[in-house]
């Protein structure tokens, strides 16, 4: 009699629809790595096919347990489904945030049926996804602050402001100008601030950066009895290894018997800052934009010609909505839970509006 390998469906009803359910789940995680690798070359997209062929393994795993048996396996979860969305027309750094938060919030850890290597799998990817989306908070993270919190700023600053002068019962008209005062006065404030505090940092770090100039002396340096470890103890390196990392140096330029043998950061430690920074100019537009744009939306119901409480009520809305959207965008990207930002950005934001508008009742009551 001939005998089959056919593996025998295992668990009871409930054990085989919870792997159905992380079957689908990591088929479309799998898919999402392979539209995130699409959109790449080199380095990053091999590490994304890497997680891929990884989500394929654990999707072996539920489908032995299941005998091999595809049917019923349900459609992935919302989440998962959505972020596939977003792979396939963005594959952006949101996707990879996104993806870092799925990863974090695997159930393998306390499932008996997944092994103890699965589990672990999914802490690393969660860390490999992690290190490629640090790669874009790095390239944005200048622009990017600039422009939420030029946003957030004028969001805020503006409701408060034109919710203070209507508690006092000035006419709509006041309100109105008031309120296009405080966007291009904000904005203008806010440019020239971002401008100047990133070229401030800039100076900074150039006048910390190594003078590249100094790479001219390497060649004529005692190979025996030299200052050069003196350099790396400096910036931070233990006796021992910058006693080791100059003598390899002038060893190298010296046989070498050009400057060619130095790299060009010869003599700095430590990454550079300047692409996290980012340049002064596009800190200054991005803030002046994003923050006219927010300070633009607590004025809408009064240049629309509406006043009084319905005016103030439906900019108190208008400014919420905008507020949870900034607050959410800004957990995403930083791998927090963004209705926990998002909630935080309203409260702050409600609050100071609040407090001018109570004190702006409590003058129109004096004055009148």
């Amino acid at each position: 009699m001939t005998q089959t390998n056919t593996p025998v469906p295992q668990g009871s009803p409930a054990d085989r629809a919870r792997w159905r359910r992380y079957l689908a789940d990591e088929r479309a995680e799998a898919v999402v790595y392979r539209e995130l690798a699409a959109r790449r070359t080199g380095e990053e997209r091999e590490i994304l096919l890497a997680l891929a062929a990884a989500e394929g393994r654990h999707e072996a795993h539920w489908l032995t347990l299941l005998g091999g048996d595809e049917s019923g396996v349900p459609r992935a979860d919302l989440r998962t489904r959505m972020l596939g969305w977003f792979a396939r027309r963005f594959g952006s750094i949101f996707v990879l945030a996104l993806a870092q938060q799925a990863e974090g919030r695997s159930p393998y850890g306390s499932d008996p049926d997944a092994t103890p290597a699965m589990a672990a799998d999914e802490r690393i990817h969660g860390e490999v996804v992690r290190g490629l989306a640090a790669r874009g908070r790095r390239s944005l993270a200048g622009t990017f602050r600039a422009a939420v919190f030029g946003a957030n700023d004028g969001l805020v600053s503006n409701l408060a402001l034109v919710l203070g002068i209507g508690a006092t019962g000035v006419p709509a008209s006041v309100v109105l100008f008031t309120g296009i005062a405080g966007l291009l006065a904000g904005a203008l404030s806010m440019g020239a601030g971002e401008y100047v505090s990133v070229r401030s940092q800039r100076e900074l770090l150039e006048a910390s950066a190594p003078d590249p100039t100094a790479r001219e002396a390497l060649i004529d340096l005692d190979i025996d009895a030299n200052e050069l470890a003196l350099v790396y103890r400096a910036r931070g390196m233990e006796d021992a290894e910058a006693q080791e990392q100059a003598a390899k140096l002038v060893a190298r330029v010296q046989a070498a018997g050009a400057l060619s043998g130095a790299p060009t950061d010869a003599l700095g430690v430590g990454a550079d800052d300047d692409e996290a920074i980012g340049t002064g100019l596009a800190a200054a537009i991005s803030s002046f934009l994003f923050f006219a744009s927010g300070a633009l939306i607590p004025v809408l119901p009064w240049i629309f010609g509406m006043s009084g409480l319905s005016a103030t009520i439906l900019a108190a809305v208008l400014v919420s909505i905008a507020l949870l959207a900034t607050g959410a965008t800004v957990g995403v990207l930083s791998g927090a839970p963004p209705m926990r930002r998002a909630l935080r950005q309203l409260a702050i934001g409600l609050g100071a509006a609040a407090v001018t508008y109570v004190l702006g009742l409590a003058f129109g009551t004096t004055i009148g």
